[in-house]
């Protein structure tokens, strides 16, 4: 960190120099235009001109489709790309691109939200993304994100209270729908990172909370990889239902509520800063924990019974999670929620002065 001080030029002018490395490594010459950022805590942003322009040049980011050798590695290699804001992707081949890199492509396609394939030739395919950050809230897609995994949820819990193969299923095509909001809200997220100044516009009020946030997001869409697991368990459960009692059945749907119920609400108290219900949570969250060990105690050796008690622990277990993000965003925002709770005594630390017989270190 480097000081420097203030000058006075004229009467109402003040001045500070810019630090030599600095000009050099961003090439500044006298005359070039920079911009000045105020922030919220009070400090100030100096940004080159070149750096506010570098978005209207885009970068082609290309994939050798040859190098990816893996079953899934080519969608994952695309999804990473979207989710660090590349606009341009490429994917190449020396040959022909094979069959089943092509269905990679399309199927992640279909996902991710405002990526589409520009172009297909026999060793190349151009994908194109032309979203616009500015026209999404992430609050709002975080309810979205929610109410969708909940579904997913509600329609495992139901098919097995039911035994319903049709709701089953579509609890599992649902999450897709899970992975595309994600994969969206997690791109916009790096996005704002990297433009703080426009991560307000984005809904998002202090960019501290973009590390809380991006770990939210991962938890929900962890739910629901559980939710989805959990209805293709109930499916494999079908040959073994009637050796199942139905206070079994009954006493797992009555779990899967309560661990609804736990992230539910850990997603209400991020928004609302309610700490004691957080706390709440987080004891309801771990009496869920015994309760479930004490269910699979009880269960009968069925196939997939456990697991399904398993999965249903773990999305309290998550949903906990979400609950202790709200509680540290509450107190760092000192909202109404926590008065009475927490006081903030500030003290002003004055470092002693060196004695005459002491050298400053």
């Amino acid at each position: 960190m480097e000081s420097r001080k203030l000058q006075k030029v004229g009467r109402s002018t003040i001045t500070v120099s810019l630090p030599n490395k600095w000009i050099r490594e961003n090439g500044i010459k006298p005359g070039d235009l920079v911009f000045i950022l105020p922030e919220k805590d009070g400090t100030l942003r100096i940004v080159p001109s070149q750096s506010m322009r570098q978005e209207e040049v885009e970068e082609e980011y290309v994939v050798n489709a040859d190098a990816c050798d893996e079953h899934g590695m080519l969608e994952r290699i695309i999804v990473g790309g979207y989710i660090l804001g590349r606009n341009v992707i490429r994917i190449v081949s020396s040959k022909r691109i094979e069959k089943e890199h092509i269905g990679e492509v399309r199927r992640i396609v279909r996902k991710l939200i405002g990526l589409g394939i520009l172009e297909e030739t026999p060793n190349s395919i151009l994908l194109q993304c032309s979203l616009d950050p500015m026209r999404f809230k992430i609050d709002m897609l975080i309810r979205r994100l929610t109410l969708v995994v909940s579904t997913i949820l509600s329609e495992s819990i139901q098919s097995l209270l039911e035994d319903d193969e049709t709701l089953a299923k579509e609890a599992i095509e649902r999450e897709e729908e899970a992975d595309t909001i994600y994969y969206l809200s997690t791109r916009l997220l790096i996005y704002a990172q990297r433009r703080p100044e426009l991560a307000e516009q984005m809904g998002i009020t202090d960019i501290v909370f973009i590390p809380a946030l991006r770990l939210l997001l991962q938890s929900l869409e962890l739910i629901g990889d559980y939710s989805e697991d959990i209805a293709k368990k109930v499916l494999a459960l079908k040959v073994y239902r009637d050796r199942i009692s139905e206070d079994a059945i009954k006493r797992i749907c009555e779990l899967g509520e309560a661990a609804q119920t736990v992230f539910q609400k850990a997603i209400d108290c991020i928004f609302t800063g309610d700490i004691k219900l957080a706390n709440s949570v987080l004891e309801m969250k771990n009496f869920l924990k015994d309760e479930a060990e004490r269910l699979m105690n009880e269960l009968p050796e069925i196939p997939y019974l456990r697991a399904i008690v398993s999965g249903l622990a773990n999305i309290a277990s998550v949903g906990g999670i979400n609950a202790d993000i709200a509680i540290n965003k509450a107190l760092e925002e000192h909202n109404r929620h926590i008065e009475g709770l927490v006081r903030i005594n500030k003290h002003v630390l004055v470092q002693p002065k060196p004695s005459r017989m002491e050298k400053p270190r």
